[in-house]
């Protein structure tokens, strides 16, 4: 099966191909791999009942001893915090975690779109002729993901499309890619499947049909941005720490997911960006490329 292959990306801050170390693999390619395992996935798993449930828990304060093993295990930066480790008063307070301001340059070059996120990325450079996501003729149904609204589906039809997959180890606050004025986000509801590449590679249809939110961002130079956070297993919840209706700056602080891996896709206009050469020499492979939020991701076409 596709999802016994090891998971593999190029990490930009090395410049090698690694291999990532899943949280929770074995309880994954349980729900996700096994026929036993679908059937927990369909019945509980997926639903928001589990999702809030686990929630609750890394919300006690007995889960701040999970914290320190966490760090050890997956040698998360310290240097990085804006407060001590030993300040936290549960998980999610360390999963949600702000950093330091210096921890994050943003490129403020004025043609440079930068990364909402930390994560694993890929790049469509245009939705309408991509036939192989994460399965070989997989088209991305860019319909299902805006929810059928025939306005937005008709002007992002050919839409260049960031996705940005965040792992539980990753910073989980995201970010504006560009400035703006942001409306209000838009839920969009549905399941919580895990959006893991476990899962994603048995069922690549989970970006289009879990809860989402979708943000319209108006912006001076590159149109309107459509900006997504997509809910997942055992995400808490998604806040949302911005205005609507105010002017936004490249980098600023858009919210944060609480515990749980989850992604956060940017739909740009058809024309209007160029993605850096690595994303699309490795998204041609379907290969995942590792940045950081504040990093480049694209160039503004003039």
């Amino acid at each position: 099966m596709p999802g016994r292959e090891p998971i593999t990306y190029f990490n930009r801050h090395t410049g090698g191909i690694e291999t990532e170390a899943v949280y929770g693999e074995a309880f994954l390619r349980l729900a996700y791999e096994s026929a036993p395992g679908r059937l927990l996935l369909h019945a509980f798993i997926k639903r928001a009942f589990f999702s809030q449930w686990y929630g609750r828990r890394m919300d006690s304060p007995a889960s701040r001893a999970k914290i320190a093993p966490f760090i050890e295990k997956f040698r998360v930066d310290t240097g990085e915090f804006a407060c001590a480790a030993e300040d936290f008063g549960s998980f999610n307070e360390f999963f949600a975690r702000k950093l330091r301001p210096d921890a994050r340059p943003v490129d403020a070059r004025p043609d440079a779109v930068v990364f909402p996120a930390d994560g694993r990325h890929l790049v469509i450079p245009d939705v309408s002729v991509c036939d192989h996501f994460f399965i070989k003729g997989q088209r991305f149904d860019i319909a299902s993901l805006l929810g059928h609204d025939t306005t937005l589906v008709s002007k992002f039809s050919h839409a260049a499309v960031l996705i940005s997959r965040l792992c539980p180890t990753d910073y989980h606050r995201f970010h504006f890619p560009c400035g703006g004025v942001a409306d209000a986000p838009r839920l969009l509801n549905g399941p919580l499947f895990s959006v893991s590449p476990i899962a994603l590679r048995v069922r690549p249809t989970i970006l289009w049909e879990n809860k989402r939110f979708l943000t319209r961002l108006r912006t001076r130079d590159l149109g309107e941005v459509l900006l997504m956070e997509i809910g997942a297993t055992n995400v808490g919840s998604v806040t949302h720490t911005s205005n609507p209706g105010v002017d936004v700056a490249k980098g600023q602080e858009k919210g944060f997911f609480r515990f749980g891996g989850s992604s956060f896709i940017t739909i740009f206009e058809p024309g209007r960006v160029r993605f850096a050469d690595d994303l699309l020499e490795h998204s041609a492979q379907a290969r995942e490329v590792y940045a950081k939020m504040g990093d480049h991701v694209a160039t503004r076409l003039k």
